[in-house]
């Protein structure tokens, strides 16, 4: 490691994952796993959970003191998360989990006239609210006054996105659940300071992975929005739960996974807590004054073209009631 401080060690300790029975979140339990944690895994589906879990185990770093275990649950039913930490408890012998990533998440991408607003009530169930009824919960156990100060902290990790810093065409019922987590995890890094407890929220915004979700999304994208994104960096599973972790153990708290989303970042920012002030402020300038309008015109000129070459979409006028 060198002079590199790894801000978070997880040998020994006891891991949740959301989302974890495919894509990113399998691949971080993985990598996770090798070294050396404790893993529980969360997903709807126990057939994926059970084919899951051996992968956990095979990639263990000492199979013979690492435990691992799954759990059955829908992240997008009320109130899911106070049983599931039961459950995760009490099969940790007594201990709340050290550390929960809430991976689970989906998109359905449409043109914001021809989406049905239960689609964005349905991502905002699954990606906003099973984030924050999980994150409320496992605050409340290792916040609650009877809890004792450790040295080493606990971590919540959400998973937000890319999404949220151009919000191009097809992802407007998406965006929304995105963003609202980014303001409930600016929000907690500040009102963590009121607790004695060793507490650190962490922002993790991918842009696109090559996993099952993003090929059921390939099925009903509106193709303006594929054309808009098709020079996006796409990272399999496995570099995206990489790159995550390497932010981390750096103890970054909105961490990016490709150098293109990290300038982004830095052109959204605002008064969010900074990973290096002076490189975070500096790019924030500069995208502001010199990037964010070229990809303003270029993005925006595309959008004519496309306008252009295959006409308007078509809106069905509804009657009203």
């Amino acid at each position: 490691m060198g002079l590199f401080r790894n801000h978070m060690p997880v040998e020994g300790k006891t891991v949740l994952i959301t989302g974890a029975s495919e894509g990113m979140g399998l691949s971080v339990a993985i990598q996770l796993a090798a070294k050396g944690a404790n893993l529980i895994l969360l997903s709807r589906s126990e057939s994926k959970l059970q084919v899951a879990l051996k992968s956990v185990e095979a990639a263990a770093l000492d199979p013979s003191t690492q435990r691992f275990h799954y759990i059955q649950a829908d992240v997008a039913v009320h109130d899911y998360a106070r049983g599931v930490l039961a459950d995760a408890t009490a099969w940790n012998e007594g201990r709340s989990p050290d550390i929960v990533w809430c991976c689970a998440g989906m998109s359905a991408p449409q043109l914001f006239l021809e989406m049905d607003v239960s689609s964005m009530r349905r991502q905002m169930d699954i990606n906003f609210f099973g984030t924050v009824e999980m994150t409320q919960a496992i605050l409340r156990e290792w916040c609650a006054n009877d809890t004792p100060v450790e040295k080493e902290a606990k971590h919540i990790i959400m998973t937000g996105s890319v999404a949220t810093m151009v919000v191009i065409p097809g992802y407007i019922p998406y965006v929304p659940s995105k963003a609202a987590m980014r303001g409930v995890a600016e929000g907690l890094h500040m009102e963590l300071m009121m607790y004695p407890q060793n507490v650190e929220v962490h922002l993790v915004t991918p842009g696109t992975i090559l996993s099952p979700g993003f090929e059921q999304e390939q099925l009903i994208k509106p193709e303006i929005s594929k054309s808009l994104e098709k020079s996006d960096p796409k990272l399999t599973p496995d570099e995206a739960a990489r790159a995550a972790i390497r932010g981390l153990e750096r103890g970054e708290f909105i961490i990016t996974l490709t150098w293109q989303n990290w300038l982004m970042k830095c052109g959204t920012y605002g008064i969010a807590w900074k990973n290096n002030w002076f490189i975070d402020v500096l790019m924030a300038a500069i995208m502001s004054l010199i990037i964010w309008p070229i990809v303003d015109l270029d993005l925006r000129g595309q959008v004519k073209k496309h306008v252009k070459k295959f006409g308007s979409p078509k809106v069905q006028r509804k009657p009203l009631e």
